[in-house]
């Protein structure tokens, strides 16, 4: 009996050491398993950064937020710009590597554009027929600002039209309300911007709280209505902030994720400590002449053209934010776990 006993316990003792070394075998098996994600993880940083060197981004610089109001066959404004000279003007940007981003898209930081490229927000104010009018077929008329977008992407795989569009009550000539629904729904769904322009453009400068609510609030609620979405961003009459300049992020009801200006500069990236939700500038379309000679498009394009460091350029991956080192002092904390310095 005892010999049996002894047997027994000589067979737990083994079974005992045989499952001790499995346990240190799927042990050194996770251990193993943690070193090959690290390394990998490690190898896969190394590539991105060396990717982002390669094309020597810098997603903490500038970006041109270009302002554009009618586009008429005989401009009567400065702020006018003819079929031709639109078409130029997004020719320039196709050769010098823009890529259109919207509005909503730079605000939170969704620049998904290839490496090596910059990004472009297209923003067009006060809805005039000009910029999109729909023919009895649903097609954006000849000339329109939507049809040359759109003919200079077709033109040039990958340039995508992208826009926003600052929307008053005007609504792009259209006082029938299903043909106003019908211009909307058809931005939204071609993939482009609706946004708060106010429902009078009004100067909103030193008006009370509550009107500057109301300005705000009743086209946005009416933007809603027809096209079923809410703006989140906002272009302000004239450039000009309220009294308190979060009054035209945040009210009764509604709630932007960026208000721009009227000009004279390049924006600062979302990722930069320079970037201000409440005032982003944006700049006017025109050639040099006048003040325009050092504030427009072609005096801004032109700079940062010349100072390429300056500029926003993509490392391709809408994941990481990428820079030389030495400027990571410009990266906003709320972007740390994005970083990827080279």
């Amino acid at each position: 009996m005892r010999l049996r006993i002894l047997s027994g316990l000589g067979a737990l003792t083994t079974a005992a050491i045989l499952t001790g070394c499995g346990s240190q075998s799927d042990t050194a098996k996770l251990t193993d398993n943690k070193v090959d994600a690290a390394a990998r993880l490690k190898a896969t940083k190394a590539a991105k950064v060396k990717a982002a060197a390669s094309v020597k981004a810098n997603e903490l610089g500038q970006i041109p937020v270009l302002m554009f109001h009618r586009i008429v066959a005989k401009p009567q404004t400065t702020d006018d710009r003819s079929p031709q000279q639109f078409r130029a003007d997004l020719e320039r940007l196709v050769r010098e590597d823009y890529v259109p981003i919207t509005a909503a898209e730079m605000v939170v930081g969704k620049i998904d554009i290839p490496a090596g490229k910059h990004p472009v927000v297209l923003t067009f104010d006060d809805s005039s027929p000009s910029q999109l009018t729909l023919n009895e077929m649903g097609v954006p008329q000849k000339d329109t600002a939507v049809a040359i977008l759109k003919e200079v992407a077709a033109a040039h795989p990958g340039w995508k039209p992208k826009a926003t569009f600052y929307v008053t009550r005007d609504m792009f000539g259209k006082t029938v309300r299903e043909e106003q629904a019908q211009t909307l729904l058809w931005l939204k769904d071609n993939g482009f911007e609706i946004g708060n322009h106010t429902r009078d453009h009004l100067n909103l400068r030193g008006r009370p709280e509550k009107e500057v609510e109301e300005q705000i609030g009743s086209i946005g609620k009416e933007i809603a209505a027809l096209a079923y979405i809410k703006p989140t961003t906002i272009a302000l009459p004239y450039g000009n902030q309220p009294s308190k300049k979060d009054w035209a992020l945040r009210g009764k009801d509604y709630h932007h994720l960026g208000a721009f200006l009227a000009g004279y500069t390049p924006a600062a990236a979302p990722f930069s400590k320079a970037f201000d939700p409440a005032g982003i500038p944006r700049i006017k379309v025109m050639e040099k002449k006048g003040d325009c000679a050092q504030f427009c498009s072609a005096a801004w394009l032109d700079w940062l053209k010349n100072n390429p460091d300056m500029r926003y350029t993509s490392d391709g991956d809408v994941r990481t934010v990428a820079y030389p080192k030495f400027k990571a002092p410009y990266l906003r904390k709320a972007f740390t776990t994005w970083s990827l310095p080279y």
